[in-house]
């Protein structure tokens, strides 16, 4: 067995970033900028209105107060997208909305809650005037040319995750489709003559192939693509011909049939088609894992092979798969987001292995606490399914007590 560590550095040694692809930026969510984003514009294009108000002279409001209010003539009005068609000369202003272009003339801008445009209305006087009620500063309230962004400037750097906020960026300098690491395709291969496919009827003996919608929606969850192949029956002949089925994949992900029983056949496919770098790991669950690469077609793409029951299959994927997937599309946040967190129940670790324990977290007086979602078997998928984190048991370890304070990675 080998430590977990030095199994991810193995699956990532092999792994290198795929090319890019352009496309519409709001299909691009989630993925890796391929280039450095440049804007030909500024941001805002010209000084601009941050306030619904009146576009004034900072000079021609001095001394303003509710009391003694300065009475000034309004000249014209402008609303965001048109440009005012006079000047703020001395002694006057405009009305002007949020996003509109300062007219000429005009250094503040002077909100509508310091005026009496409100008492105007509603006592039905002259709306030709406005009283200013508080006096303005330079500059007040306007957004200045290329505040945000200035002309030429490098706004997103090759590498940058598109959240978001980073694809409305993008919307603004005008962009409609960017270029970007593109995401990759995993087959999904499930093996085992007990498995049936969702919507058939329950026969003795069999049972629902659960591992294939779990590993896929992983897949999707993590930002790839991915194509179940269906169920591998346990044969040599079944499982090639399932695996040709992943022509044009990245990867493979298989599971089941990596352990040391008799019916236990990707390995011998693994042995044919490509190579085993390694096989087994130092954790629980998921010890039966493997690692190699496969030929598919004319081409070698990655495999790796996770244990059958459904509990070791997801956490394993969150161990080797999800890093491999993030490191295909350029992302350069592999580990797992921990916590630290006092563990809520004694855990008692037999064999020696890493143990990765399904589990609560909540937080209580500001510190966070992880109980174990219950019954901790391999088979158990409930207990994946209630868990939003899974505590670390180190190896080498005779387990935690209650009290001990333990790593959490994070699930969602």
């Amino acid at each position: 067995m080998i430590p977990v560590e030095e199994a991810q550095n193995k699956i990532l040694s092999f792994i290198k970033v795929l090319e890019p692809e352009k496309k519409a930026i709001l299909d691009c969510l989630g993925q890796v900028l391929a280039e450095n984003v440049f804007s030909a514009i500024d941001i805002p294009p010209l000084d601009n209105s941050a306030m619904d108000g009146f576009a004034v002279r900072a000079e021609d409001t001095y001394g303003a107060t509710s009391n003694t209010p300065i009475l000034l003539p309004v000249v014209d009005q402008v609303a965001a997208g048109y440009i005012a068609s006079k000047k703020v000369t001395p002694q006057t202003a405009i009305r002007i909305m949020t996003g509109a272009v300062i007219p000429d003339g005009a250094d503040a801008i002077v909100q509508f809650e310091d005026t009496d445009e409100i008492a105007r209305k509603n006592t039905g006087d002259d709306q030709t005037s406005i009283g200013i009620v508080k006096q303005a500063t330079k500059g007040q309230h306007i957004r200045r040319k290329g505040e945000d962004i200035s002309k030429g400037a490098m706004v997103l750097p090759k590498g940058t995750m598109l959240h978001a906020a980073q694809i409305g960026v993008l919307a603004s300098l005008g962009y409609s489709d960017i270029t970007v690491i593109r995401r990759p395709t995993v087959a999904v291969l499930v093996t085992g003559d007990e498995l049936l496919d969702i919507g058939q009827p329950l026969s003795p003996g069999k049972i629902y192939n659960s591992n294939a919608y779990s590993l896929a929606a992983q897949i999707l969850w993590y930002g790839g693509k991915p194509k179940i192949l269906g169920i591998g029956r346990d044969s040599f002949e079944a499982i090639n011909q399932k695996i040709d089925s992943a022509e044009g994949c990245d990867m493979l992900i298989t599971s089941g049939g990596v352990s040391l029983g008799d019916y236990d056949v990707v390995k011998e496919v693994l042995a044919k088609r490509g190579k085993i770098e390694l096989w087994t790991v130092c954790m629980k669950p998921g010890k039966p894992s493997a690692f190699g690469t496969i030929t598919v077609g004319n081409k070698k793409i990655l495999h790796l092979g996770l244990p059958g029951n459904p509990v070791s299959s997801m956490v394993t994927f969150e161990q080797f798969a999800r890093p491999a997937m993030f490191k295909m599309m350029g992302r350069n946040d592999i580990e797992k987001e921990t916590i630290q967190a006092i563990m809520d129940d004694d855990v008692i670790n037999s064999d020696g292995r890493r143990i990765y324990l399904r589990v609560i977290v909540s937080k209580r007086d500001d510190t966070y606490h992880a109980r174990i979602t219950g019954p901790q078997g391999s088979g158990v998928l409930t207990s994946m399914s209630k868990a939003n984190g899974l505590a670390i048991v180190p190896e080498n370890t005779s387990g935690v007590k209650a009290g001990d304070v333990v790593k959490v990675q994070i699930l969602d």
